[in-house]
């Protein structure tokens, strides 16, 4: 066919769709039989394209801490919480009510409003309408008492450990400093902790809004520090990071803290692990004076297990200390987990370490004996567990830096520690001379993990069955929010026994000072 036969074809096949177009209807033969009638409609006949509305954005946000509350976007000006179902977050809720604070919950526990502040702004406010309490970062707020709402404000109630919410304020955005990788994936939120090259945050997977704690490693720190100091210790700090990473990566047991992910940025780590809201075992002991000897031997059973699979794996921890023992939540009985590997090392053929690392109290004599240039192996974390198991049971430490009469160091190598009658009087023979045999100073005679764990002190089925379902527990499901609009006006229940206040965190020197004054 010629160029002007197809021009011809296309001119009358136009001719014929405008004249058909007059009519109101057209058809037009196509390839094959088939014929497609197509229907003009007249646009001024249409309706004007609806505008859709967007979805109103919430202003505010709580993120639960605790395992059966669930999160909570704020779209209204007003929401109350308690046990009464038409709470707008009602507690009235089947995992809550097997928790041991349900019964000491208000049907109208606390209230948070938003309000018209000075100019365009809004301020929000947390009410305490209760009698047990409703806590803000520590602070009791005080029945019909209100405090502002700050962003990543830590909101507890009952007690200042019973930690539920934290609010995040969504009017402004303070995650825009954050690397971007990480910015995607997480939204940051209070500090946890801080230390010389960094600190960690509570953060939230946006996909499942799990919880978890990212440890946030500063390089620029860590050549500052090695720059300032080039002794050993700013050594073992210097490479505690990619050392701690690559073991945790590899590690899997359930009484270990477990690396969720790792983002190297330029000039930071952001390390991913499990949150574990009880805090450090440190903090534990110094609160309840000591430990019940039935709760030690429960966390202690926990504590051989994980260091028995790292030196399984031959993996030595050499810094074993109950600050870095955390426990799950503030449960008596709860789940324990080993953390910081800065000073871990993955031993070879000979099993033998010469890297003095650790902290002085927990130190093996061997470690003090060799000063860096000796060998020590394995044994070492099994003399600072016997150190852990000693403060659990008794509230203060075996060696302390403050009896005059003998250094640290002597102590230490010689094994001089005493028995305080006052405060071993109930504890029994058996959890004793556990305690003597791992603080035995001849390595080659001291208990290793397994021989811990056929000590007859550790045979206790009832404790062992427990730990196992501390371990292998399946986590809850987090819980829809209420559907409920309106507060309920019934009464509030009798006051109940006032929770305890805030203390500030002691230290070392403070459990020192039992030997001391002994």
């Amino acid at each position: 066919m010629s160029k002007e036969s197809v021009a011809g074809t296309s001119q009358s096949q136009s001719q014929s769709a405008s004249s058909s177009s007059a009519t109101g209807s057209s058809s037009l033969s196509s390839a094959g039989s088939s014929t497609v009638i197509l229907e003009s409609v007249h646009s001024q006949d249409l309706a004007a394209i609806p505008e859709v509305e967007e979805p109103p954005k919430p202003w505010g946000r709580l993120w639960a801490l605790e395992n059966g509350f669930w999160n909570l976007d704020c779209l209204n000006n007003e929401y109350w919480f308690g046990r009464d179902k038409s709470c707008h977050y009602s507690f009235d809720h089947p995992v809550l009510k097997r928790k041991e604070h349900f019964k000491s919950y208000s049907k109208k526990h606390c209230r948070i409003i938003r309000e018209k502040g000075p100019g365009s702004t809004f301020v929000v406010y947390i009410e305490d309408h209760s009698s047990n309490g409703t806590f803000l970062n520590g602070q009791i707020i005080g029945k019909d008492r209100r405090l502002p709402l700050y962003n990543n404000a830590e909101i507890a109630i009952n007690h200042e450990l019973h930690k539920v919410f934290v609010f995040s304020d969504l009017t402004t955005d303070d995650q825009l400093n954050l690397p971007k990788g990480f910015r995607d994936k997480y939204i940051i939120s209070k500090t946890l902790g801080s230390g010389v090259c960094g600190e960690v945050k509570l953060a939230f997977e946006k996909a499942n809004c799990k919880k978890v704690a990212v440890k946030i490693v500063h390089k620029p720190k860590f050549a500052q520090l090695v720059t300032e100091r080039g002794d050993a210790d700013s050594k073992c700090c210097a490479s505690n990071v990619a050392t701690e990473i690559e073991i945790l990566k590899k590690l899997d047991h359930p009484c270990i803290i477990k690396i969720e992910e790792v983002f190297d940025f330029e000039d930071s780590f952001y390390i991913v692990l499990d949150l574990m809201e009880g805090g450090e075992l440190f903090d534990r002991v110094v609160r309840s004076k000591r430990l019940k000897e039935q709760t030690t031997k429960l966390l202690f059973y926990q504590m051989l297990l994980a260091v028995q699979y790292l030196h399984d794996n031959n993996i030595t921890h050499r810094d074993l200390k109950p600050e870095n023992m955390l426990l799950e939540n503030n449960e008596e009985n709860c789940l324990i987990k080993i953390t910081d590997f800065g000073l871990s090392k993955i031993v070879g053929e000979t099993s033998l370490m010469k890297t003095l690392c650790g902290t002085p109290t927990y130190l093996a004599p061997e470690v003090l004996l060799g000063a860096g240039a000796g060998s020590y192996s394995k044994a070492v974390d099994c003399w600072s567990l016997g150190v852990i198991l000693f403060i659990c049971l008794a509230g203060y430490p075996p060696f302390s830096d403050q009896i005059k009469d003998m250094t640290l160091r002597d102590q230490i190598i010689k094994g001089h520690y005493k028995f305080i009658s006052d405060y071993w009087a109930n504890v029994s023979e058996k959890a004793i001379d556990l305690v003597k045999q791992l603080l035995n100073v001849d390595p080659e005679k001291r208990l290793s993990t397994q021989d811990a764990l056929n000590h007859p002190w550790m045979q206790d089925e009832d404790m062992k069955q427990k730990a196992k379902q501390l371990m292998y527990a399946r986590p809850e499901l987090m819980l829809p929010p209420s559907t409920s609009d309106q507060p309920s006006t019934s009464r509030k229940r009798p006051h109940e026994e006032d929770s305890l206040s805030s203390s500030k965190r002691p230290t070392l020197s403070s459990l020192n000072k039992t030997v001391a004054q002994e």
